[in-house]
């Protein structure tokens, strides 16, 4: 049977423990901005260990946020009081907290990171509390509008005008794998910088492994595993496999991290991940260099060209297999 590249399988088992030989009780983690320890939960497991990297970067900078506004205020930031709470949210709607009003959605967040800290460090935070509830409702009309953000979508077209901007050096060969495997398996730009070769490292979100047919994705999330499958495309210079199988060689890569820093003579490749931000810069770049306009969105706020424009390959995937029911590797029906 022809391979099918179109694939997906979701398997119930939880994320295998990559934290074998620990202990079963760890050490309490550090807090953020003082205060107590973050607390280990009942399976010894700390939950900061249970968000991703990005909700956990979120969550601190809410908390080391919250903390400087207390002591500009005279406030205590432990324990945690919906008083002051609720002049908190106030002051992110005004302004007056961070100089220019938030959005609602980020106010949001925010007493979600609130509330997270204050449990870890042994404290409870009621958001129902009518003084919260109130300061929220009220951030709807003075907070920042939450209009919905237009962002372009790149289709193969775009992608291969782009590709036509890299330069053909070690970093340009990183760059490109880096739009190929994203475009092909739609994935988000977190989940680009954090696949590993073989077996994935502590700090992975997923793993590559590489057969004769194409390239296996192992994508770790909370419900389990996703197996994404993508196949050889047409052409060598278009082609995912081919661009990673490049790069991997070039960069004399064996195991760890996938998508790394090159240093600035543009020979010695690290070891330390990329940061997810790097992909929202490349694709920005290369689509600015390959002569397309990158404004803002209506409200102004953000640029209408985001990374995960890279994910409309998802969109062009399921219309490719409604068109027809019969295998055939949608690697090549992307026109890659």
């Amino acid at each position: 049977m022809p391979f099918d590249s179109s694939r997906t399988v979701k398997i119930a088992s939880p994320r295998p423990d990559r934290r074998a030989g620990r202990s079963a009780s760890p050490a309490p983690s550090p807090s953020p901005e003082g205060g107590a320890p973050l607390r280990p939960t009942d399976t010894g497991e700390t939950a900061t260990e249970r968000f991703s990297n990005h909700t956990r970067r979120f969550y601190a900078a809410d908390w080391k946020h919250y903390c400087a506004w207390c002591r500009r205020n005279g406030l205590a930031a432990l324990p945690p009081v919906p008083k002051a709470v609720a002049r908190y949210l106030a002051a992110c709607a005004s302004g007056e907290a961070d100089g220019r009003p938030l959005a609602h959605s980020t106010i949001e967040r925010r007493l979600c990171g609130l509330v997270w800290n204050a449990a870890r460090r042994g404290h409870t935070l009621d958001r129902a509390d009518p003084r919260i509830v109130r300061a929220l409702a009220e951030t709807r009309s003075k907070g920042r509008s939450d209009s919905p953000r237009r962002r372009q979508m790149l289709g193969t077209d775009d992608i291969l005008a782009m590709l036509g901007t890299l330069p053909h050096d070690l970093r340009g060969l990183r760059d490109r794998a880096i739009l190929l495997i994203g475009f092909a398996g739609a994935l988000r730009r977190s989940q680009i910088v954090g696949l590993d070769i073989g077996r994935a490292g502590p700090d992975a979100l997923g793993a590559v492994a590489i057969v004769p047919e194409g390239i296996t994705l192992t994508l770790y999330d909370a419900d389990g595993e996703d197996r994404i499958i993508i196949g050889r495309g047409n052409s060598e210079a278009t082609c995912p496999v081919n661009a990673v199988e490049r790069w991997i060689r070039f960069a004399r890569i064996e195991d760890g991290p996938l998508f790394r820093r090159i240093g600035r003579d543009g020979r010695t490749v690290a070891g330390t991940r990329l940061a997810d931000k790097h992909v929202a810069r490349l694709v920005r770049q290369t689509a600015r260099a390959a002569g397309f306009e990158i404004g803002r969105a209506d409200d102004g706020r953000t640029g209408a060209f985001g990374a995960d424009a890279l994910r409309a390959g998802r969109a062009l995937l399921a219309a490719a297999r409604h068109r027809s029911p019969l295998h055939f590797n949608l690697t090549r029906a992307l026109g890659l």
